[in-house]
């Protein structure tokens, strides 16, 4: 009866957790998965191992858009839809660590690729998140992603272009609303070029439809590219 009763229990446990029930154990390379649709700049919703499951990504955090205590934060919608761009342009697969599979949310920890690109190296170099949550042994990219990050950072792209924006303990919404409170700066007629200045006093001027213009807070606006260029502004793309 005592063997009856203890199979009985395991039955019921793992009917309650479903999700870490997940086969797991020999996933050590990527593992193509169907993404069902993007939660947020680091969450995705999957198909893996014949059942739904959340992913959250290894290493990297992304503003919120819908947070119980932050609500939406700044530029959250930006990391959103360049995870999503990213997701669509390719076939997805998923990558796991040495370390827990699982968060305490029950969702998945992964590293996320198109095509055998890195979502999360993207992510961080085109200033749309920052390194963080890292928790050995789950680290097996982080020299690479903090390179990454390190040149969003020079750049001033991204959730970089404020100070203080994005700290150490996630983003700070009031860093934003303190610069853009003393914002004189403001957008004329069809003078929709963007100039900014980053943080090693390069002079780029950045063209409405580009990658980087969303994210970007000009210091001036310019008519035209010319105008830009004699203002001593080159191109994003040079």
């Amino acid at each position: 009866m005592k063997l009856i009763a203890a199979i009985l229990i395991t039955m019921f446990l793992s009917a309650c957790n479903p999700t870490n029930s997940f086969d797991t154990a020999e996933n050590d390379n990527q593992v193509p998965v169907e993404v069902l649709y993007v939660i947020d700049g680091d969450t995705i919703r999957i198909l893996y191992d014949g059942r739904e499951t959340t992913v959250r990504y290894l290493l990297v955090d992304t503003p919120e858009i819908n947070h119980p205590s932050y609500g939406e934060q700044p530029l959250g919608k930006e990391a959103t839809e360049e995870n999503r761009r990213l997701l669509e342009s390719g076939d997805v697969s998923i990558e796991f660590d040495a370390g827990d599979r699982f968060d305490d949310y029950s969702r998945l920890l992964a590293y996320v690729y198109v095509d055998g690109e890195s979502v999360q190296e993207q992510l961080l170099e085109t200033g749309h998140a920052r390194v963080a949550y890292v928790f050995p042994p789950n680290t097996r990219y982080l020299d690479e992603y903090k390179e990454a990050e390190q040149l969003a950072e020079e750049q001033r792209i991204g959730v970089w272009q404020f100070d203080n924006y994005a700290t150490d303990r996630g983003f700070d919404s009031d860093a934003i609303s303190e610069i853009e409170s003393g914002n004189t700066v403001t957008e004329t007629g069809d003078c929709d070029i963007k100039g900014n200045i980053n943080r090693s006093g390069d002079r780029i001027y950045h063209m409405p439809g580009s990658h980087s213009y969303g994210q970007t807070n000009p210091e001036e606006w310019f008519c035209s590219e010319q105008e830009a260029r004699d203002n001593g502004f080159r191109s994003a793309g040079q």
